[in-house]
């Protein structure tokens, strides 16, 4: 009963610190989710985000995509209580897909709305592919926006192992599976 008590105790701590410093924990960041998926295949993705301000709404999430590693088709969800803008770009060189040629690709998706409140987060989902098959990583980079005008950028990568402070959404892609093997 006692280590109960203290781990109750502890949990409050915690919560009271988060609360009256307004530290939010290192985990509390733009991520995607889930955050592998196989080189070639297409992909189902969210991007996870938190409100990190106790005082405004988070009311826009803007989402940049990979200029070096083009993504032929990309879909959006649809989200109730958001307006959802694509921006495309024209590729130097088309790219072929599925015995199409595809000149035009997804730049940079906008997301409007809400607002996501304090305490609050939301997922902002995408389908995509195929992914790269010459690459074991995708970064997506992501600015969040606040009804008090306040953006956080998230497009820092981590170097020399450590973590960045605002880190870019990233894609892990591993190789395909053999004959249903790893």
């Amino acid at each position: 009963m006692r280590r109960l008590t203290r781990g109750v105790v502890a949990g409050i701590v915690c919560a009271l610190v988060v609360i009256v410093t307004g530290i939010v924990p290192a985990g509390a960041h733009v991520t995607i989710n889930p955050d592998k998926a196989e080189q070639g295949d297409f992909a189902i993705v969210s991007f996870s985000v938190p409100n990190e301000r106790s005082d405004s709404g988070t009311v826009k999430l803007e989402v940049k995509f990979p200029e070096d590693h083009p993504i032929a088709f990309v879909s959006v969800q649809p989200k109730p209580g958001w307006t959802i803008t694509v921006t495309r770009r024209t590729l130097d060189e088309p790219i072929g897909e599925h015995g199409d040629e595809i000149d035009e690709v997804v730049d940079t998706i906008t997301w409007e709305g809400g607002p996501l409140n304090p305490g609050e987060f939301d997922l902002f989902s995408i389908s995509m592919g195929p992914l790269p098959t010459d690459v074991k990583r995708l970064e997506f980079p992501a600015v969040q926006t606040y009804e008090s005008g306040e953006e956080v950028r998230w497009i820092e990568t981590a170097s020399g192992g450590d973590e960045a402070e605002f880190p870019t959404p990233t894609l892990k892609l591993k190789a395909p599976k053999k004959n249903g093997h790893d």
